[in-house]
């Protein structure tokens, strides 16, 4: 064989891309079920940089690198547009769910809710917000349009709510029961009982793929991997701390890792939720307690309860940058980002009052009083096409 001169390669290269175009991949459009096509499919070129499936029915990731892609500042989803904007603080000691004005700093409302609420939680479809009443049994339902709260809804030992990717089911972190409790994300119907073996199920957070998701165990100091779609519990830890605590769970913008705040650990657990194997921890603040991500995603809000103040871990930097310290003290505990990203908001525990806190400088904006032992405070509306629940999880 004659070697080839460089303009024979040259249309070999063209020949060759040319059959390849006739082979499907100019029609790069998507079956009924927005699958590829199969012809698309077979290419690797097709396939490199596309997200891992996802749970079925979980509307497609955006972002393949950044989880809170559609969590940008003001990118508010038709749905919640014309929502006041508001703050609403579920205050456990006073059966009650103080409403902040956001514009003003003034509690505008005092609502009368069910014994106990530990926190406000917007719904899947982000139209409602079910207020948790721990030892009252029951759900209180908000609507975020009016303000108003409608008849409560029977649920035993709701501490906590989360609701599944796809939207198919609410889990309820019965802590006392010690059980994960799927139900109809509407009635809030029972739809399966997952009894567990650890104490005090209270957070969590789902991976990128939404197929599982990482529970905290506060009494026991365990975590519960947990399969979405068979809602079984696939993998159990005990943290490496004698008498940890954890709290709060969030995900990586990547995908790739899990943050738990634990409040005698006083710091951080790092995991790979994939493989779930032993995580480290990374000091942060004394009581570390929640956390919360930036509208950009560069960064985490990390509120150290025990001390009064707030941790800033940098994702990039894979490291703490920054801290800040509330004047005169208090118990930074649960909250939210507001929907422009420039204030964040978090629950005075142990001080009755809420904190306004400049996300740029570490300012605190404002001190609000409120009911006592405030707690999972949601601010509302937040940008995202759906919520995972808790005080308020977007993708």
């Amino acid at each position: 064989m004659l070697p080839l001169t460089k303009r024979s390669k040259s249309l070999l290269a063209a020949a060759l891309l040319a059959a390849l175009a006739g082979c499907g991949t100019a029609d790069t459009g998507t079956g009924p079920q927005g699958g590829a096509r199969k012809e698309a499919a077979a290419l690797p070129a097709a396939t490199k940089n596309a997200a891992p499936p996802g749970l079925p029915g979980m509307p497609p990731v955006l972002d393949p690198k950044d989880v809170y892609a559609a969590d940008r500042p003001n990118n508010l989803s038709p749905v919640v547009k014309n929502f006041p904007h508001r703050v609403y603080v579920p205050n456990t000691n006073s059966n009650t769910v103080s409403v902040i004005d956001p514009a003003t700093y003034q509690v505008i409302e005092t609502i009368p809710v069910g014994i106990q609420p530990q926190h406000v939680v917007p719904s899947w479809d982000m139209k409602t917000l079910w207020v948790n009443n721990n030892r009252g049994h029951t759900l209180t339902p908000i609507n975020p349009a009016t303000g108003a709260a409608g008849d409560p809804v029977e649920v035993h030992d709701p501490y906590n709510l989360y609701f599944t990717p796809n939207g198919k089911y609410a889990v309820v972190m019965a802590s006392l029961d010690r059980e994960l409790v799927f139900r109809d994300p509407h009635t809030m119907e029972r739809r399966k009982t997952v009894p567990v073996t650890c104490y005090g199920v209270n957070h969590a957070d789902f991976s990128a793929d939404g197929r599982y998701f990482i529970v905290s165990c506060e009494f026991s100091g365990e975590l519960l991997k947990v399969d979405t779609e068979k809602m079984e519990v696939v993998g159990q830890q005990r943290l490496p701390l004698e008498g940890a605590m954890p709290q709060d769970v969030k995900i990586s913008p990547d995908g790739k890792t899990f943050y738990i705040a634990d409040m005698m650990a006083h710091g951080m657990w790092v995991l790979d939720g994939d493989k779930f194997t032993t995580p480290s921890l990374l000091p942060t603040g004394k009581g570390c307690h929640g956390l919360y991500i930036s509208r950009d995603s560069k960064e985490m809000y990390v509120p150290n309860r025990g001390e009064g103040s707030i941790s800033v871990f940098d994702f990039a930097q894979n490291k703490l940058t920054k801290k800040w310290w509330l004047p005169d003290g208090g118990s930074p505990d649960m909250g939210g980002v507001s929907a422009d990203g420039k204030v964040l908001w978090l629950s005075g525990r142990y001080d009755s009052e809420v904190y306004a806190i400049d996300t740029t400088t570490g300012r605190q904006l404002a001190r609000i009083p409120v009911g006592s032992g405030p707690h999972g405070l949601a601010v509302y509306p937040q940008p995202g096409r759906y919520s995972l629940g808790h005080t308020g999880i977007f993708r």
